[in-house]
């Protein structure tokens, strides 16, 4: 069983890598790895972020939430 991906967890490491690398210390072959590393957490970022993006449409065309009025027209 895959274990689930944490958004949260995820971001903050995605900074703590921008950080690293944004130092300027580090060599290459390093700078690669953080990269390739930083790219896979944003596409899981991305994926995650579609995910409840798709859920909220979900639930929302459910309810007729979509349908309403704004507050302004009513």
């Amino acid at each position: 069983m895959t274990k689930k991906f944490d958004f949260n967890k995820g971001l903050l490491e995605l900074e703590s890598i921008v950080k690293t690398m944004e130092s300027g210390d580090l060599s290459l072959e390093d700078s690669l790895k953080y990269f390739e590393q930083g790219v896979k957490l944003t596409r899981q970022c991305q994926s995650a972020l579609s995910a409840a993006e798709q859920k909220i449409a979900l639930l929302s065309a459910d309810d007729g939430y979509q349908a309403q009025k704004p507050l302004d027209e009513l």
